[in-house]
């Protein structure tokens, strides 16, 4: 069994399309690790690997994997170390990989906000290319019940200063983050920001608990009320309705979603909402999921 020589501080996550990327960890953990919704690094204290370390890292999966193309740097925002030592560990990969062509890594507005518009573009000459970001939500509201350290205003800010320094961006919302009274202004503020920022790549998945709803209550309050199946469907009816983007692939395939939708937008918006119309009338013959169509 094939094996790489990397003692990773697991759980390690990466995005569905980075599946076949070496995954180096430079970072243990998020940033800022409070949002209310999510569970993948509450076992991990924060913390930047020694420099050495990473160095090793990169060595050894080198002599390993040499003809690497794709590098995601984990865990849960990179773009929080110093441009600087950024530079360092982009530099030894480009030695040590001479065939790389993307380098990836999720991303936070607020890490991108704090970097200037040259060291951004600093980076991405060297090779960091694609950043991955958890909008969940444009609803300002929203995001704070929810723990979530951004707002509109500065989701929009670093998603454009990233795009003014050369970087794509594959962006993610939470179908039914908001419950049903936060739905509505949950969607359409949520196609503000797609629109004002033109991603190249957009996604949604359904919210999930899958240590329980508790320590997510505990910080939306009393008013959360999930959605059920056709209230998740119309909500994602009126995102894609309030969307107006020129070049966006369009993905919502997770295995949360309990209908699989894929196309370009604008492209295909009136296939899309047709997809949607559809299942939300016929639910028994809409092409669901076929765990979902068992009440699974």
């Amino acid at each position: 069994m094939f094996s790489l020589p990397v003692n990773y501080d697991l759980p390690v996550y990466r995005p569905p399309s980075e599946a076949k990327s070496l995954i180096l960890q430079i970072t243990v953990g998020c940033s800022w690790n409070r949002c209310a919704f999510c569970e993948m690094y509450s076992s991990k204290r924060f913390s930047i690997r020694k420099e050495e370390d990473i160095f090793e890292d990169i060595r050894q999966t080198a002599n390993t994997c040499p003809d690497t193309k794709k590098i995601f740097l984990a865990d849960g925002d990179a773009l929080v170390l110093p441009a600087e030592k950024l530079l360092k560990i982009l530099g030894e990969i480009n030695r040590a990989f001479p065939d790389i062509n993307r380098v990836s890594s999720y991303a936070l507005p607020s890490n991108i906000i704090k970097k200037s518009p040259r060291q951004l573009k600093a980076l991405n000459d060297a090779g960091l290319k694609l950043i991955y970001l958890g909008i969940e939500s444009g609803s300002d509201e929203l995001l704070k019940k929810a723990g979530k350290n951004e707002t509109q205003a500065s989701t929009i800010e670093g998603l454009l200063k990233a795009k003014d320094a050369g970087f794509k961006s594959s962006v993610m919302i939470l179908n039914g983050l908001g419950g049903l009274k936060y739905s509505n202004i949950h969607a359409v503020n949520s196609a503000e920001i797609l629109n004002a920022v033109q991603p190249e790549f957009a996604s949604t998945l359904v919210v999930s608990f899958p240590s329980g709803e508790d320590r997510f209550r505990k910080s939306f309050g009393n008013d959360y009320m999930p959605l059920n199946q056709k209230q998740l469907f119309e909500e994602q009816k009126t995102l894609i309705t309030h969307l107006e983007l020129k070049s966006t692939v369009f993905r919502s395939d997770h295995a949360s979603n309990y209908l699989s939708l894929k196309g370009n937008l604008n492209r295909d918006k009136e296939k899309l909402l047709s997809q949607i119309q559809n299942a939300i009338d016929h639910p028994d013959t809409a092409g669901l999921r076929e765990e979902w169509q068992r009440g699974l």
